[in-house]
């Protein structure tokens, strides 16, 4: 039970400390011109993008299969879409603008992400104590450009910064359910974590291409939101490599 209490609280912390790093972003941003918000949420979008491309989904398929893989990707995005037309239809009548909108659907996106690797972490913790510290590391830095990614469109959207940092943490809690379900599975079906790696990567790149990057072409006509887009790209990529 200690070792099961342990697993958790790493695994949570994980989630949370590398999403409310990301989401530390929040407190530098304040009254941005559209050409500089349009820079942060293409530069957002790459990171997204070279995530999802270059962890989640090889990861995906290396854990099942391919087929498990595309499976988990359009039910994500079927999923996501659900959501969206929930979560915009309940707030027109509230009068949000569209980035509040894009950010609250993009924390829904990363916090259904959280948990497939909570329960990698909790799964490793079954094999080996040193093995699920370990990915618990990596998945904290990875989760920081998630954060600057969440924290983007909800601060521009006029969001307040605390909120946005407090959602943020939040955000990374499905990562704690998720090591403590996988600890108690041990042996959980490398299919059903495969599937919902890609469930997660096919809401995030459905958000990422049909939200964040037409809202930055919208905002700022101009070349330096291509740059942002894939200067991202080229940093996730990179974080993504030292997976």
């Amino acid at each position: 039970m200690n070792s099961l209490l342990v697993s958790s609280i790493i695994g949570a912390s994980a989630g949370i400390v590398g999403t409310g790093l990301g989401g530390m972003l929040a407190f530098f941003i304040d009254n941005p011109s559209k050409r500089l918000l349009s820079t942060l949420l293409s530069f957002s979008s790459g990171l997204m993008i070279a995530v999802v491309c270059f962890d989640l989904l090889p990861k995906s398929f290396e854990i099942g299969s391919f087929a498990c893989g595309i499976m988990g990707i359009i039910l994500g995005i079927a999923v996501i879409i659900f959501c969206e037309h929930l979560i915009y239809r309940n707030m027109e009548s509230k009068g949000k603008n569209e980035l509040l909108k894009t950010g609250i659907l993009l924390t829904v996106g990363i916090a259904l992400h959280n948990l497939p690797e909570g329960l990698a972490i909790g799964s490793g913790f079954t094999a080996y104590e040193s093995y699920g510290l370990g990915l618990s590391i990596v998945i904290a830095l990875h989760d920081i450009p998630e954060g600057v990614a969440m924290a983007t469109p909800l601060r521009a959207g006029g969001m307040d910064k605390l909120k946005v940092f407090m959602l943020t943490l939040l955000s990374g809690v499905p990562t704690g359910l998720g090591a403590f379900i996988g600890y108690l599975l041990g042996g959980i079906s490398p299919m059903f974590i495969s599937i919902c790696l890609a469930f997660a990567g096919g809401a995030m790149l459905y958000i990422t291409c049909a939200e964040l990057i037409p809202e930055s072409v919208e905002l700022y006509k101009g070349r330096i939101s291509s740059l942002g887009l894939l200067f991202g790209v080229i940093l996730g990529i990179v974080i993504s490599s030292m997976m």
